[in-house]
C-alpha cells in the first residue's frame, strides 16, 4: 500500500520510495517524526555530516537538494550521488554503529528533520512497517551503486553522461511535472566539475558531451542548469542505439 493508501502503514515497495523515505511513511508514521526530530536549516554548501565523523543523528530532506561526495587517497572529492525531498540521510552509520562513509553537502538551501540516533531507533522500533523501509532505502541504494559500476565499464563517456542525466531528470520529474512541451529540468544543481567526478570522466569531455547533446537537440544548458529536451531520444542515445553525431564523424 502507497502512502496515500492509509494513514499509517508504510510500504516497502520501488513506486513508494521513488519519491523518498518520507513519502512512503504513513501520515501518522510522519507526525511521530515530527514530534522527535527538530526543523533544521542549512544554507547551500553547508555540509549536512561530514565523512568520518561519529554516528550520532539521522536527517530526513524536507526541502532542497544535497550531494553526496567521498574524499579519495588524493584528497579529491568524488560525488556519489544526490538526495532530495524525503530521502533519508546517515541512517547507515547510524544503524551499523560506523563512522560516516561520506559528507553530504547541501545544493541549495535545505530544510531537514534531525533525529538523534536513539530517537529514530526507538521510532522504528514503534512502527516495524518502517523498518522495511530503511531495508528498502538499503537496497535501492546499493543497486543504484551496482548500476553504476556497470555503466562505467561498458559506456563512453558521454554515454555515461546521458545516463546520469536521464535519471536525474527522471528523479526531478517525481518531485515537478515536466514543462508542456515534456521538457524537464534537473532539479539538482551541479557543476561540470561535479558531473565528471561522478560520472569519472574529465571536465573537458563533460563539456564535449554537454555539446554533443546540444547539438541533437536533447538538452538546453545554463549556468549551472540543464534541461532535457527528449527524454526518449537521450535514452537511446545513452543506449547506443542514437544515430552518430556528424561533428564527430
Amino acid at each position: 500500500m502507497s502512502h496515500r493508501g492509509g494513514r499509517g502503514r508504510a510500504s516497502a515497495d520501488a513506486s513508494s520510495l521513488r519519491r523518498g523515505f518520507w513519502y512512503a511513511l504513513g501520515s501518522e508514521q510522519r507526525a511521530a517524526l515530527r514530534d522527535v526530530g527538530r526543523l533544521r536549516h542549512f544554507d547551500a554548501r553547508t555540509p549536512l555530516v561530514h565523512e568520518g565523523d561519529g554516528s550520532d543523528h539521522v536527517l530526513i530532506i524536507q526541502e532542497g537538494w544535497a550531494k553526496v561526495t567521498s574524499s579519495t587517497e588524493d584528497g579529491h572529492n568524488v560525488v556519489l550521488a544526490v538526495r532530495g525531498p524525503g530521502d533519508l540521510i546517515a541512517e547507515s552509520a547510524v544503524l551499523g554503529a560506523r563512522t560516516r562513509s561520506a559528507t553530504v553537502t547541501a545544493l541549495s538551501p535545505v530544510n531537514a528533520l534531525v533525529f538523534p540516533a536513539a530517537r529514530f531507533i526507538a521510532f522504528l522500533d514503534a512502527h516495524p512497517e518502517a523498518w522495511m523501509l530503511v531495508s528498502g532505502t538499503f537496497v535501492r541504494r546499493l543497486d543504484d551503486a551496482d548500476r553504476r559500476l556497470e555503466v562505467h565499464v561498458t559506456s563512453t563517456g558521454a554515454q555515461r553522461l546521458a545516463m546520469l542525466l536521464l535519471d536525474l531528470a527522471e528523479l526531478s520529474a517525481v518531485h515537478g511535472p515536466p514543462r508542456a512541451d515534456g521538457s524537464v529540468e534537473i532539479a539538482p544543481q551541479l557543476s561540470q566539475e561535479e558531473i565528471g567526478s561522478w560520472i569519472d570522466a574529465s571536465r573537458e569531455t563533460v563539456a564535449r558531451s554537454l555539446a554533443r547533446l546540444r547539438r541533437q537537440g536533447l538538452i538546453r544548458t545554463g549556468w549551472r542548469k540543464i534541461t532535457v529536451v527528449d527524454l526518449r531520444r537521450l535514452r537511446a542515445f545513452a543506449q547506443n542505439n542514437e544515430d552518430t553525431d556528424p561533428h564527430e564523424q
